[in-house]
């Protein structure tokens, strides 16, 4: 076993312990699936502090720890953290037999770990805009049987009917068709930026009565391109509003009322609970 081998079991586990789940699995695909594989050939740029600088060499083990690896230096585009997506990966519990859409799915990295979290009989769609970033996933992504990398924008149109949507780009509300994709049971996270300082990752859980939304970190993602620019209409929530949200409505199926702690075009967010019952 190499140094490279130890370094990613202890990496997996330490991704386990952040995730807080009961579910092993979620150690097991953090240590088969090599992450060097999805960053282009090293020595790798990590962003620290307020800067960037290059690993010493490409030996893998620099890269199995909490780092932010550069993926497009221009467009501040990273690999992401691995612990906030370990937590992610925890809160949004895949199970096999699920279907994903995973939105901005860069070069595949942790699109690659939920289509290992779904098997069998589970599959992922991954939405990436950018195409030389969705070219590199399709080519990471090929060995994996169960996803479809679609390059392209993912606010334009509908999504697949999906247990899971997974979002790894800022925006002030999801849109409505996000929101209808949902099967029941199913589950939303993205990252909630509904103004410049407010920054939080939202759990959103459809019920039969509607939709639960729980705030649960803080989070920072680069924009969703056509979801992340509020408009004059906007009702912008405070940082403590936010995190007053309890539920998540779309305006067609019920009209904002005095509950609302943010509206943004035709979604809007209430501190109105919705219990497992159904009540409100």
């Amino acid at each position: 076993m190499t140094g490279s081998d130890d370094a990613r079991k202890f990496y997996a586990k330490l991704m386990a312990a952040h995730a807080r789940s009961a579910d092993p699995r979620i150690e097991e695909v953090f240590a088969s699936v090599p992450r060097e594989a999805f960053l282009g050939p090293g020595p790798w740029t990590v962003f620290a502090g307020d800067g960037g600088f290059k690993t010493p060499t490409a030996d893998p083990s620099y890269i199995y720890q909490n780092v932010l690896v550069v993926l497009d230096a221009d467009k501040g585009i990273n690999n992401g953290e691995p612990v906030l997506h370990a937590m992610w990966i925890g809160k949004v519990e895949p199970k096999p037999g699920e279907a994903v859409t995973h939105i901005g799915a860069g070069t595949g990295y942790y699109t690659a770990l939920l289509a290992r979290l779904v098997e069998p009989g589970g599959s992922v769609t991954a939405f990436e805009i950018e195409a030389d970033l969705a070219a590199q996933a399709k080519v990471n992504l090929a060995a994996y049987g169960n996803v479809e990398v679609v390059p392209g924008d993912a606010v334009a149109g509908p999504l697949p009917p999906s247990d899971i949507i997974y979002v790894n780009a800022g925006v002030i509300a999801p849109p409505a068709t996000w929101l209808r994709a949902l099967k029941p049971g199913g589950r939303l996270i993205f990252p909630w930026r509904p103004a410049e300082r407010i920054g939080l990752a939202v759990l959103v859980t459809r019920m039969h009565a509607g939709f639960v939304c729980q705030p649960f970190m803080g989070s920072w993602f680069i924009p969703c391109v056509g979801a992340s620019l509020a408009g004059p209409e906007a009702k912008v929530p405070t940082r403590e509003r936010a995190l007053r949200t309890r539920s998540i409505w779309v305006s067609e199926d019920k009209a904002p009322d005095r509950t609302a702690t943010a509206v943004f075009g035709d979604v809007w967010f209430s501190s109105r609970a919705i219990r497992a019952d159904g009540k409100r």
